[in-house]
């Protein structure tokens, strides 16, 4: 019997072989950072064997780390036709880097809170400036051993506003601030937002050197590592700018932006912290700075800020720049564009008061002050818990029109400083612009009753009292005058009270008025005086402890005060005795003015003409005939009209 031939290798068994090839090359392709190759073997791994979920995943994270966004999206839109995999967080991440925050939140909806996906929900709230839930994620991943957590849950902290429990977290973990460069800055900035600007930049300085040495470590060069550690640099200027290191501020913003060695966001954070330096100053310089960070827009803005700006600022920074530009053109007289920019911003930043500030700005400098004042108080009433700036701003702005009934009205609205002696002298003065004395002394009785019922250290009950008796008594309220000062002069005793009182109860009732006038001491050296005798004179000299006698003197011989001589000073080497010629009277004169000025002679060879001789004379002759006959004829014509006159006259004395 033959044996039986071996059979052989089935078609099956050849791509088995060649797909590990490929994935071994996939893998080395990955790990040097080859995107564009690892793609092309994902997809000859697709090609021999379609649906492979690792081939799948290797290629939407080459394309993602390749910054193939659209290109991702479209292959997981393909994939999830042909297969089951969830690419929900593939997706999520790609919207997440298109800005579409939304979306990419509801793309996370549903899915299982893995450490990965939570992360990425955080960084999405995060963005979204939802900070209260991304700080709750944080919170919920502290038990989980994920790299570098600490640094985003700092961040988050800060972003919502929660400076204060960042200690407490680190502690929690059991961090130290300056375990990383990273940690380091994020914890600097929670010093900044509790004003402990001192700590911070000795922090920021910790940070700058230990990123140096870091990042030295990692063989990075030394302009990649000024442009990782440049938002510490933006930081520690602006904390130096804030400490009063003008000068030192002005210059780290300079060098950051000469050398242009930043990332997007740091440079456009120097750009618009040296604007706010230099203020109103070199306008046209701040708005030619703030062009590079914009590009055009549609819609009712037509620019905005650049692409890659919009996605990396925070929206706090984005509102600075927005507003540092509007305050250029007001400053430039560039109303047009002004106006277009403040009546866009309200809609970019709805939560902010600032957009609706600048937009009265814009109305106050057209001379439109109604505007600005209505566009202020349908705010403070739509969001009474932000109106407290709102409604100061619009007081100012209808006191500076002349509407202070208007003005008065927005300063009671602000409940929390109607007590105050500044906001009461205002009020009380707007009352009296206004013509409204019984609104102006409602101020003052509500002031002095909530004062006597306050329960404060620094008591502001007597000088309002003493205030409110001289407002009354300066507008006829003689009754209610006198009975303020007659409490001050009970409860305190003080003698400007008593002497208010004794002049308003002067013109009321003239026996309390002398009983209290007992009260004040008498002035020393007044009891020799004579008044019948004092009334009788033009005045009196008085002389304490003694008698006073009237003195006369002649007005021709009154006594003038000798003015003290003092001895010139001489310049040095001067020598009085021999003090040389007189200096010119008229030096200190132009020198067409003086006498001795004698103007220069006209040179009357500069009107000759060069030429041929010949031409010359016959030019010359002719224009001096021609002046002589018109001398001669001029002389003839005056001769002649003389004569004419007088004979005319000696005819009319023939005729008579």
């Amino acid at each position: 019997m033959a044996p039986k031939a071996k059979a052989k290798p089935s078609a099956a068994a050849t791509p088995d072989v060649a797909i590990e090839d490929l994935f071994t090359s996939l893998n080395r392709h990955i790990q040097k950072s080859e995107f564009d190759l690892a793609v092309k073997v994902s997809d000859q791994v697709l090609s021999i064997s379609p649906g492979d979920e690792d081939a799948v995943r290797c290629k939407l994270v080459a394309l993602i780390k390749n910054d193939s966004i659209e290109e991702a999206l479209s292959t997981i839109e393909q994939c999830s036709k042909k297969s089951s995999i969830d690419f929900s967080f593939f997706k999520a991440y790609c919207l997440y880097r298109q800005n579409k925050l939304d979306e990419a939140l509801e793309s996370l909806k549903g899915k299982e809170g893995d450490s990965a996906t939570m992360l990425l929900e955080a960084q999405v709230l995060f963005r979204l400036g939802k900070m209260d839930a991304c700080v709750d994620i944080y919170e919920k991943l502290q038990k989980s051993r994920i790299d570098s957590l600490e640094i985003n849950f700092v961040a988050g902290l800060v972003s919502a506003g929660k400076a204060s429990e960042v200690q407490g977290i680190l502690d929690s973990l059991k961090v130290k601030p300056t375990s990383s460069f990273e940690l380091a800055y994020n914890v600097a900035c929670s010093l900044i937002e509790n004003n402990n600007f001192t700590k911070a930049e000795q922090l920021l300085l910790s940070a700058r050197r230990t990123g140096q040495e870091t990042l030295v470590e990692e063989n990075l060069a030394d302009d990649d590592i000024e442009i990782e550690l440049a938002p510490i640099a933006v930081q520690l200027a602006y904390v130096q700018q804030i400490l009063g290191n003008t000068q030192e501020a002005f210059e780290s913003y300079s060098n950051i932006i000469k050398k242009n060695l930043a990332d997007e966001s740091s440079l456009a954070v120097a750009i618009s912290n040296i604007i706010s330096l230099k203020g109103p100053k070199d306008v046209s310089d701040g708005l030619r700075k703030l062009d590079k960070l914009i590009e055009k827009g549609e819609g009712p803005l037509t620019f905005q800020l650049a692409r890659g700006l919009d996605l990396k600022l925070s929206q706090k920074q984005r509102e600075a720049i927005y507003v540092n530009r509007l305050l250029l053109l007001l400053h430039s007289n560039k109303l047009d564009q002004a106006r277009e920019l403040a009546s866009a911003l309200p809609g970019m930043f709805p939560s902010s008061i600032t957009p609706v500030l600048l937009q009265a700005a814009v109305h106050v400098r057209e001379n439109k002050a109604n505007k600005a004042e209505e566009i202020l108080g349908q705010f403070a009433s739509k969001f009474p818990d932000k109106s407290k700036v709102i409604l100061l701003a619009r007081a100012q702005i209808a006191a500076a029109a002349g509407h202070p009934q208007i003005a008065a009205d927005s300063l009671l609205k602000i409940h929390d400083i109607q007590h105050k002696p500044a906001t009461i002298a205002t009020l009380v003065s707007l009352k009296e612009r206004a013509g409204d004395i019984e609104g102006a002394d409602a101020i003052f009785d509500s002031a002095i009753e909530w004062w006597s019922n306050a329960m404060t250290e620094d008591n502001k009950l007597d000088a309002i009292m003493q205030e409110a008796a001289s407002f009354k008594l300066k507008h006829g309220k003689k009754d209610e005058a006198a009975r303020l000062y007659e409490k001050l002069v009970k409860s305190h005793g003080s003698i400007e009270a008593l002497v208010g009182l004794i002049q308003t109860a002067a013109h009321t009732n003239v026996e309390k008025a002398e009983s209290y006038e007992k009260q004040l001491k008498p002035l020393p050296g007044l009891k020799g005086i004579d008044v019948e005798s004092l009334e009788k004179t033009s005045g009196a000299k008085n002389i304490q402890n003694g008698p006073i006698a009237e003195v006369y003197e002649p007005k021709n011989k009154e006594k003038t005060k000798k003015k003290r001589k003092r001895k010139p000073k001489y310049p040095k080497g001067f020598d009085p005795s021999n003090p040389g010629p007189p200096p010119d009277p008229e030096r200190w004169l132009p020198k067409r003015e003086r006498s001795s000025y004698r103007p220069k002679r006209k040179d009357k060879r500069a009107a000759q003409v060069r030429g041929s001789q010949g031409a010359v004379a016959k030019e010359a002759a002719s224009s001096v005939n021609s002046k002589s006959d018109q001398t001669a004829s001029s002389k003839g014509t005056s001769q002649g009209a003389e004569q004419s006159k007088r004979s005319s006259k000696s005819r009319k004395k023939s005729r008579n």
